[in-house]
């Protein structure tokens, strides 16, 4: 992806270029080095809620065979990968890793179109509110790339309806 790409464009990268498939489930991934967290929408689709934290597994990609699985389970119509950009609107290494990530996802869910959304401060977002409720520590690690996820997608399903 070219990294002066506006986020309109980042929203639609890995989709192959296929419209909204209109009402169904979403499942959001946030990336990480350690850990995939993951959230999932209502079938209208209006909220996000927590689904699960994946290990990454960078050897044998069963994390990405486990996503597969909760995109079939689930009946996913489209999925939404937290793209890490930079303050200043910048992609570096980690945007890399998201991009590759949704690639190697999309070769695995067949036609539910991948969609890469501007995920900034999310993990900041995620780990403020998670301190707010008095989750911190281990418990919060634990957690927070889930609430990283249920923030990046409920973002992006905001901007669908506002779109519509």
């Amino acid at each position: 992806m070219n990294p002066e790409r506006s986020e309109t464009e980042a929203n639609d990268a890995g989709s192959g270029g296929r419209a909204d498939p209109g009402p169904g489930r979403r499942i959001c991934v946030d990336v990480g080095e350690a850990r995939v967290g993951v959230a999932v929408s209502d079938p209208a689709p209006i909220l996000a809620s927590p689904l699960t934290t994946l290990k990454r597994d960078k050897s044998r990609k069963s994390d990405l065979d486990r996503l597969a699985e909760l995109v079939r389970e689930y009946e996913v119509v489209e999925i939404v990968v937290g793209l890490p950009v930079t303050l200043a609107g910048r992609h570096g290494p980690a945007a890399d890793m998201a991009r590759s990530y949704s690639d190697a996802l999309d070769a695995r869910t067949g036609d539910v179109p991948v969609r890469l959304s501007d995920e900034r401060l999310t993990t900041v977002t995620a780990t403020r509110m998670l301190s707010d409720r008095g989750i911190r520590g281990r418990r919060q690690r634990d957690v927070v790339d889930q609430a990283a996820a249920v923030e990046i997608l409920q973002s992006w399903l905001d901007a669908r309806a506002r779109s519509e």
